[in-house]
């Protein structure tokens, strides 16, 4: 019977080939959308696994804001988005106070100047401008391709380290160490090349090195008029077995500059990862519903294109039953026809994703990941749609009277 149905429904489908592309639009959209977000999110959260691990279990990070919420026992048990995107309220003397903390080994501080660079050949205004600390590789375990990190904060040194990205873009080569950039008006020497590494906004410092400018902190703090915008500060603590006793030295020390203010955020290294995951998979949350949205919108117009089809075969429903056909048989007919428009469509949309997977990274410095599970669960939901938008239709075709629907026509 199942066989049969089938057949039936896809017979049925090819007489209105355009009707029937048209009703699976919904969710061709809603599935390509569901798996391309979620990808794009899969793929961040990859990418920021792969900066966090460059730091070091002795490494704890200083944030803006109260990124988390803690439960009593001090684990976390919550992010609050908004913190990631909050103007900083870390400052130059919190860089000052740290570097005398007993327990901080190093203390690296990352100061936003502009995203705005040139070079003799090419301009961009997609980049980030870092003032950082020449102790920054050590405490990133971050290497260079080619050259050389600076080795003074001092701000007649006008040196600068790029990224793999930035070379390609404003130099149009891997090696451009000795050529000039120009910041603000000031030029800077090419110093080192860093190698190509993962990307991700929500990871380090809010940055991606690939599209990254690092000089002195010293220089970008004169540059900005003695005004600073710091992302984060990274602070390698000398005695990395006991990590708790450096968080509450560094507490003691930021609620004194913070004027007893709690507005700052102390993250270990495993604590820095879970918060940026639950960042990532918040938005991707968000934005995977909004996109789900569209999954419903094809329900419905399958269910609207199901009734419409009900209502022009009536005359077929009123023979099959004429001749013996169940009401059984007539609701499996249009519910197997309803399951055809949206598994048909749950495959379109499959494709569709990959499209856009394979577009994104060849054509994009985005590295999307789709995973099975989330293919099944976009079949499945598909599916159920199918089922669920049909299951109308499918009842007033079973329950028209033959006699009736015979003299409908």
């Amino acid at each position: 019977m199942w066989s049969g149905n089938v057949k039936t429904a896809l017979a049925s489908l090819r007489l209105s080939k355009w009707r029937s592309l048209l009703t699976m639009l919904g969710i061709i959209i809603g599935v390509s959308s569901v798996i391309t977000v979620v990808s794009l999110g899969e793929g961040l959260k990859q990418q920021i696994v792969g900066q966090i691990d460059q730091l070091g279990r002795d490494v704890l990070t200083v944030r803006s804001g109260k990124l988390v919420n803690r439960s009593d026992n001090g684990n976390i048990n919550g992010v609050n988005l908004l913190a990631f995107f909050s103007v900083s309220t870390l400052t130059d003397q919190d860089v000052t106070a740290l570097k005398k903390v007993p327990s901080a080994q190093a203390v690296v501080p990352m100061s936003f100047l502009t995203s705005s660079a040139t070079s003799n050949i090419a301009k961009s205004d997609n980049l980030f401008v870092i003032g950082t600390d020449p102790q920054m590789p050590q405490v990133l375990h971050q290497k260079l391709a080619y050259g050389d990190f600076f080795d003074s904060d001092d701000p007649d040194q006008n040196f600068a380290v790029i990224g793999a990205g930035i070379a390609q873009q404003l130099f149009h080569q891997l090696n451009p160490v000795g050529q000039t950039i120009t910041i603000l008006g000031q030029d800077y020497i090419v110093h080192g090349v860093l190698s190509p590494s993962s990307g991700g906004l929500l990871s380090i410092a809010e940055t991606d090195f690939n599209s990254a400018v690092f000089i002195p902190y010293s220089g970008a703090k004169e540059q900005a008029a003695g005004h600073t915008n710091i992302l984060q500060i990274l602070v390698k603590s000398k005695e990395p077995h006991n990590l708790d006793q450096t968080v509450q030295d560094m507490r003691r020390t930021l609620l004194k500059t913070h004027r007893g203010q709690d507005n700052f955020t102390i993250l270990k290294q495993y604590e820095l990862l879970d918060a940026a995951n639950s960042a990532v998979g918040l938005i991707t949350s968000f934005i995977s519903g909004i996109a789900a949205i569209s999954l419903l919108v094809g329900g419905i117009g399958i269910m609207d294109i199901m009734l419409v089809s009900v209502s022009e075969r009536t005359r077929e429903i009123g023979i099959r039953k004429a001749i013996g056909a169940t009401n059984r048989q007539i609701l499996s007919q249009f519910l197997v026809e309803g399951l055809a428009l949206s598994i048909g469509g749950g495959l379109i949309g499959i494709i569709a994703a990959l499209i856009i997977y394979l577009g994104l990274h060849i054509y994009t410095n985005l590295q999307p990941v789709i995973t099975i599970p989330i293919v099944i669960l976009a079949v499945t939901v598909s599916v159920a749609v199918g089922i669920i938008f049909s299951v109308a239709p499918a009842l007033k075709a079973a329950r028209k009277n033959p006699i009736d629907a015979l003299r409908g026509e």
